[in-house]
């Protein structure tokens, strides 16, 4: 904790600034959503293909308008689309808290979506602009923030969904108003993206991103540790539950992998990331963790679970042997995920910044996260599909996601180590990868 006050207090009041609004982000975010199923489908009665339906509301309106709350932070600088992303979840939440019509909620579940269309890809830029040659260490700590209000979050929904619902949504909506307000009056403006002129046309400043070869290929190649990491959420649960059942020891056992998770997180990301810099460039801090959260799924490969049983186990004497390994592997695996997470994240975040050249930068993390979205949804769709077929082979879906890491390490290894080219008639710039202290990935410009 005094090595995070210590980094935080460090940086100027901007980057400071937008640690605690991404911190108050997730809590407000993480109090809500995990509690809003059971609202849809219990107090309000819902079908379980019309909660499926509100939730992906949600998840379609971020995914697909990334892109664009790129752009137009770029085009109108960062801090108006993060002001109003704010705004438009406060407006959302609120929203979830009266509506019961289905129109009503699919409204403001899309509203939910789309505000962090708006600021999330206008916060990462922003936080790279202002750190500068600083953007892995400004990286590390906004993990640490990040990952801290995912932790709190769902502990302060517990207690007050357990009062209403309604009272939840209220306090998450006055949490976004209160950042509203306070980036409105504290955060500066910075000016828009010089490369993003509006003398350009829209057309043509996308087809910078869209001819940057190198970017789209990295972009695909991370995609697969964003289905790693998800699979906290998904297989991890999925495994438990399959071993132990549906009833509080399964209950226990998942949410012990997540502490575990954000602890590793918030404890050890500063340490970790300062050991990789002093160690590896970011080409090689990127691979090795991505590698790492591959590996995470060798302790449940070696332990299989049997296949689904018409009695799950307990935590009786008789069963006690299966659900103590069943934790002790998800516990593990959820611990080194994160621990590949965090070794990754900060390079990556920066490397976004270095292979877009500086220009366009909310653009090319707003398409980032499309890119990220889009193998999250094929990625889960493929481990669903393993974890069907493990009655009859209960390695697959192991060795999925073991090769999944791998491979996409590889693919890491060689984009980022490809060379670049000289120059690029089609707009005039030089494609020659400029040397970066905090970086050193070649990147071909294209």
């Amino acid at each position: 904790m005094t090595a995070l006050v210590a980094t935080t207090r460090s940086f100027d009041r901007p980057v400071r600034l937008l640690f605690v609004n991404q911190f108050s982000i997730n809590i407000g975010f993480y109090m809500l959503m995990p509690y809003l199923a059971a609202h849809l489908s219990g107090e309000l009665g819902l079908a379980a293909w019309l909660v499926g339906l509100v939730l992906g509301a949600r998840n379609l309106s971020q995914q697909g308008m990334f892109l664009v709350g790129g752009y137009l932070a770029d085009r109108l600088g960062c801090k108006p689309l993060i002001v109003a992303g704010c705004l438009l979840r406060t407006v959302g939440f609120a929203l979830l808290g009266v509506a019961s019509s289905l129109p009503a909620l699919l409204v403001a579940s899309a509203a939910t979506g789309l505000a962090g269309a708006l600021f999330n890809p206008a916060v990462r830029a922003y936080l790279a602009a202002e750190a500068a040659e600083r953007r892995v260490e400004a990286f590390a700590a906004f993990n640490v923030y990040y990952q801290a209000g995912i932790l709190a979050g769902p502990l302060v929904g517990l207690l007050l969904t357990g009062v209403s619902f309604r009272l939840t949504c209220a306090v998450a909506a006055s949490i976004f108003t209160v950042l509203s307000v306070l980036q409105l009056l504290a955060l500066p403006n910075r000016p828009p993206a010089p490369s993003a002129s509006a003398t350009r046309s829209v057309r043509a400043d996308w087809a910078v991103v869209a001819r940057n070869r190198t970017f789209l290929l990295f972009a695909g190649a991370m995609s697969a540790s964003y289905v790693l990491s998800f699979q906290i959420y998904l297989a991890l649960p999925l495994h438990l539950r399959q071993v132990v059942g549906d009833g509080a020891p399964a209950t226990a056992a998942i949410t012990a992998v997540f502490v575990v998770s954000g602890l590793v997180a918030i404890l050890g990301q500063l340490r970790l990331t300062a050991w990789c810099r002093r160690r590896w460039d970011s080409r090689r801090a990127i691979v090795a963790g991505v590698a790492v959260m591959g590996l995470a799924f060798v302790p449940l490969l070696v332990t299989a679970a049997p296949p689904l049983r018409a009695d799950p186990l307990d935590a009786t004497t008789a069963g006690l042997g299966d659900y103590l390994v069943a934790f002790a592997t998800a516990v593990l695996t959820a611990a080194l995920l994160t621990l590949g997470t965090a070794i990754a994240y900060p390079f990556e975040m920066d490397t976004v910044v270095v292979l877009a050249r500086d220009r366009l930068v909310a653009t090319h993390y707003g398409l980032y996260n499309s890119v990220a979205g889009v193998g999250i949804t094929l990625g889960n769709l493929a481990a669903g599909a393993a974890f069907d077929g493990a009655a009859q082979a209960p390695v697959l879906p192991w060795v999925l996601l073991v090769a999944t890491g791998l491979v996409s390490a590889a693919a890491i290894h060689a984009v980022t180590g490809r060379r670049p080219a000289t120059s690029d008639s089609r707009d005039g710039t030089a494609t020659g990868a400029e040397s970066r202290p905090s970086s050193e990935v070649s990147v071909e410009r294209s």
